[in-house]
């Protein structure tokens, strides 16, 4: 079983057991080392996929939280030729490393799937 997981603005294949490193989430989010994430696109289990419009209704992705981290440095250099400017800057992004633990599906979610089929 896998999904399709959104957050912060990108999307991520995910199955149990699998370690992430995706942008900071927001602090209601997570709750006591534990983040459950909604924006889920797609959920194929043994034999259905179920796709969302643009999200599947009554599926959650259930992760555990590892910690808080930081990217790369990168740098960021501007100047105009013959003119003198230069600028330098730099930027680490916060992540958090996640570890997906469960991807739940309610029943509803199923059988709504297959009425509008």
């Amino acid at each position: 079983m896998f999904a399709i997981l959104e957050t912060g603005g990108k999307q991520y294949k995910v199955a149990e057991g699998d370690i992430l490193e995706i942008e900071l989430l927001p602090a209601e989010l997570v709750k006591k080392d534990t983040a459950s994430l909604n924006t889920v696109l797609l959920v194929q289990g043994d034999k259905d996929v179920l796709i969302g419009d643009p999200y599947v209704k009554n599926a959650k992705v259930k992760a555990k939280v590892l910690g808080e981290i930081k990217d790369e440095k990168i740098r960021i250099f501007k100047y105009k030729p013959k003119k003198g400017y230069q600028k330098s800057q730099g930027h680490r992004q916060k992540l958090h490393r996640i570890q997906i633990e469960k991807i739940e599906i309610k029943s509803s979610a199923k059988a709504k799937e297959k009425e509008t089929e």
